[in-house]
């Protein structure tokens, strides 16, 4: 069974109401012979406020459909704010007009956290506090603790390279986060990955 990963995005001005029952029952003379193609498919319509969609299962079919539509438009005399064919990407789960939603790195990189991080221990206070202030030269973002470092990365790829620089590990940023048992006069901080 095919999917109809097509569609037919039509933003009209006024009047959807008469555009859907002229599409459902009602075909002009140059809608009726553009739909003799399409009529063993029976597409799919829809509408949300004054925006309808015809879906279908090719490119080739939905281009169809907005002529059909387009020409139904014209004999009413509506007016479409616009009207276009859009094609559904199922890895990013969204039509190809709409806007690409930030990834999870640049989320976290929106909030101010550090998308990735390498946690790197060394053998002294001073070490890590040497290695701190090299790094930020480079230009990376330290949080010190003690003998340990967490450097933040945007991507992968510039973490796992630090780490294997520095012997150190590669973790999914976040945010620091806290939790105080009860009874205990010790805060605990750890970092945790929001996803």
């Amino acid at each position: 069974m095919a999917q109809d990963d097509w569609r037919v995005r039509v933003e009209v001005e006024d009047r959807v109401d008469t555009l859907l029952e002229r599409i459902g029952i009602d075909l002009s003379d140059e809608a009726r012979d553009l739909a003799k193609e399409l009529e063993q498919h029976r597409l799919a319509v829809t509408h949300d406020g004054d925006t309808v969609f015809v879906y279908a299962s090719s490119a080739g079919l939905a281009e169809q459909a907005r002529r059909l539509v387009e020409a139904e438009l014209a004999k009413e005399g509506l007016q479409a704010r616009s009207i276009g064919v859009e094609h559904w990407l199922a890895d990013e789960e969204r039509w190809d007009t709409e806007p690409a939603a930030p990834d999870w790195e640049e989320e976290v990189a929106g909030r101010g956290y550090a998308p990735w991080e390498v946690r790197v221990e060394r053998e002294s206070h001073e070490a890590a506090d040497q290695l701190a202030d090299e790094l930020e030269q480079e230009g990376y973002g330290v949080v010190r603790r003690w003998r340990y470092l967490i450097v933040g990365t945007d991507t992968r790829e510039e973490a796992e390279e630090l780490a294997r620089r520095l012997h150190g590990e590669v973790e999914p940023g976040g945010e620091l986060v806290y939790e105080v048992p009860p009874g205990n006069p010790f805060s605990l901080f750890a970092f945790r990955n929001p996803f």
